[in-house]
């Protein structure tokens, strides 16, 4: 069983990026928290959670075709904080559905670096399984 405790963070592909967070920023009042230049992403703190913005000619926007228009996507994947994450048995649960995940790895969310696992919807709907961050 999974245990689903909220969404940590959306990731947005946008054309125009600088326009993307200047809307998020002052017009919703989010706060630009942490820029990653070198894949085109910005990362927004929105209360608790996280909205990530990444160009479409980046490292991460590339993957998903076309920028956002009628035929191109613009969500690249949402994440689902799980809580208690255990590694062995959310395997062996998706397991039991057959789906098979992406190896585990280390990622930023709303909350700092944690584990988290990458998985797809019977859609090609990116989904990420996220773990608590680890505190070292």
């Amino acid at each position: 069983m999974i245990k689903i405790r909220e969404i940590d963070h959306l990731v947005i592909r946008a054309n125009n990026p600088d326009v993307m967070v200047s809307f998020y920023c002052d017009v919703l009042g989010c706060v630009l928290e942490k820029t990653q230049s070198k894949f085109g992403l910005f990362q927004l703190r929105a209360g608790q959670s996280i909205i990530d913005i990444v160009s479409v000619d980046g490292p991460l926007g590339k993957p998903g075709g076309a920028g956002p228009a009628q035929q191109g996507r613009n969500l690249d994947h949402f994440c689902l904080r799980v809580e208690p994450f255990n590694e062995a048995q959310i395997l062996a649960h998706l397991a039991s559905f057959s789906i098979v995940p992406d190896a585990s790895q280390t990622r930023y969310g709303a909350e700092g670096s944690g584990p988290s696992i990458y998985i797809e919807d019977p859609e090609q709907n990116v989904i990420e399984l996220k773990g608590a961050p680890d505190i070292r």
